[in-house]
């Protein structure tokens, strides 16, 4: 009896983690810095990064998600090529690999928050769901940040305004 009661509780516990900004245990992974960049009036789209840290012996893979506040939870991934911007869904989701931490964050790996449904302002939080192949359903809360920010602290890029031309990488180029 008391065996098949571990078992529920452990179960349960894998399937469903809420908490809220701070750092996250969901089986073998360590979820933290889960942050948003505040958004303009009327933004149909942003965008949310975190870490997460692979403590266990086998792959993981974030597959997506879901959050109240957006008609849809995307993963991305931006890049430069030959000095062209190119931003794309993710297939197959995020791997991260035993002892290995995936940082998404602006430049890189992201969240695409897509048909937001109210504006993102600086010092609130929202709830999200991260949906992970071995570690289940994890409830994140998300700590949105200034419009300029680089990181979960809210620090913005030097002289930024917080267009896409000035996010990391973009080199100071212009977006058409």
């Amino acid at each position: 009896m008391f065996r098949r009661l571990l078992i529920t509780v452990a179960l349960f516990g894998a399937l469903t983690v809420t908490t809220s900004a701070e750092d996250i245990k969901a089986g073998a992974l360590q979820i933290s810095a889960a942050w948003a960049r505040a958004t303009p009036k009327g933004a149909a789209i942003g965008g949310g990064y975190l870490k997460i840290t692979n403590t266990g012996d086998a792959t993981d893979r974030l597959l997506g998600g879901a959050s109240a506040i957006s008609d849809k939870f995307e993963l991305h991934e931006m890049s430069m090529d030959n000095g062209v911007m190119k931003m794309r869904p993710v297939s197959g989701g995020i791997e991260i690999k035993p002892g290995e931490t995936v940082e998404l964050k602006p430049g890189g790996f992201h969240v695409m928050l897509v048909g937001l449904k109210e504006q993102l302002m600086q010092g609130q939080h929202f709830k999200a769901t991260l949906m992970f192949e071995k570690a289940g359903k994890v409830d994140v809360d998300f700590t949105v940040a200034g419009i300029g920010a680089v990181n979960a602290d809210g620090a913005a890029m030097q002289g930024s305004p917080g267009g896409m031309s000035d996010m990391p990488g973009m080199g100071g180029m212009k977006m058409k």
